[in-house]
């Protein structure tokens, strides 16, 4: 008889998210200026059989929105119970039990867990600092190739040549690629961005080779809705569909989702700007003081911090703020990830931040901080 649990199972832990009572939550990289307001004017007029009836099985309307919005077949569109379900599904579409699959390291905390679920074989490469090449992906005998940008937890955007360079190793016959584009608005919005480093849609629907994941949870704040997208060529979307099975988005989700997508209030934008320019605030203040924060595109920034990364959270829970502490990250040590927030929230953090880290500001630093006391 098969054990139970199976092999490596055991060992598993649940996601356990930070559910301390808290005032200000920067744990989730969630959006902290709300939800798309089209969204939640769908929700205020639900009706009762909006609840009591099954949604549509595949999120029609939904993926008729999204291919409306990226110009293309809505054949090449699949919805999902967030970006982590298309992500789910496409593991095991494509891969079979004991594959590898190939990531930067680190990546998505939910990136390790599935590949238990999924009896997969992790192959981490590079660290935070230094992403592995292309070609180190390449290299790996990896079956599937999973790349987040702008990653999560370091923020780190890749370019459009490192990701082509990427695709052309691919080719039409190598391994399949998930691109986890669930951070793309911020990276837009950054300062430096190069216009020609746009989404890769198009390399998506020209070979059955590449999947691009986004979600609705992060710029559009529709995280407790939980829903998402995929575009890819049919040939891999229609495998990827039989894996991720009927009625994954309800129906409310799915109206809102679809109103928020097409943004006739013209909310997106200016909150997307908003949110960048509040993160810029951010670690110009941490370097301010004498923090080194990690370069972001997205909207939280990780912190490499002094003392071990869960105590140094306990410190800040016991102050009212949730962040989320990685430990030993390759590259660059214990480290929080703080999710980005209007100015009184920053200011509370950066409080929170030097009362217990007690950074040394460098001198010029030191002078900004001196000029600030003088008035």
């Amino acid at each position: 008889m098969t054990p139970f649990p199976r092999e490596g199972f055991r060992a598993l832990r649940r996601y356990t998210p930070i559910e301390d009572p808290v005032e200000i939550e920067l744990s989730d990289n969630t959006n902290l200026w709300g939800c798309h307001p089209d969204a939640l004017a769908v929700m205020r007029d639900a009706a009762s059989g909006d609840i009591s009836n099954y949604p549509q099985a595949y999120s029609s309307d939904l993926r008729d929105a999204v291919a409306d919005t990226f110009d293309v077949p809505a054949e090449c569109v699949i919805t999902g119970c967030g970006s982590d379900d298309v992500l789910d599904s496409t593991f095991r579409a494509v891969c079979d039990p004991g594959a590898r699959v190939a990531f930067p390291n680190p990546t998505f905390l939910m990136i390790p867990h599935l590949l238990v679920v999924n009896s997969l074989q992790g192959v981490p490469l590079g660290d935070a600092r230094r992403p592995p090449s292309p070609r180190q992906l390449l290299d790996a005998g990896a079956d599937l190739i999973y790349v987040c940008t702008p990653n999560n937890p370091t923020g780190t955007a890749l370019s459009r040549a490192w990701i082509e360079e990427l695709l052309d190793g691919v080719g039409t016959t190598g391994p399949v690629v998930i691109l986890d584009e669930a951070y793309y608005e911020f990276n837009v919005a950054s300062p430096g961005y190069d216009p020609g480093d746009t989404s890769l849609v198009e390399r998506a629907l020209a070979v059955p080779r590449i999947m691009i994941a986004r979600t609705f949870s992060k710029a559009y704040g529709l995280a407790g809705l939980r829903a998402g997208f995929g575009i890819a060529h049919p040939d891999l979307l229609g495998e990827v569909e039989k894996a991720r099975g009927p009625f994954k988005v309800g129906l409310l989700a799915e109206r809102a989702a679809a109103a928020a997508l097409c943004d006739r209030s013209g909310w997106l934008e200016p909150t997307v700007r908003e949110i960048v320019a509040c993160r810029e605030r951010l670690v110009a203040e941490l370097r301010r003081r004498g923090g080194d924060p990690l370069p972001s595109s997205a909207n939280f920034v990780m912190l490499p911090v002094p003392a071990p990364a869960v105590e140094v959270t306990r410190e800040m829970i016991a102050r009212g703020i949730a962040v989320r502490p990685f430990p030993n990250v390759p590259g660059v040590g214990e480290a929080l990830r703080v999710t980005v927030g209007p100015p009184p929230v920053i200011e509370r953090f950066i409080e929170a931040w030097v009362d217990i880290c007690r950074p040394v500001a460098g001198n010029a630093g030191q002078e900004a901080v001196a000029a600030e006391a003088a008035g």
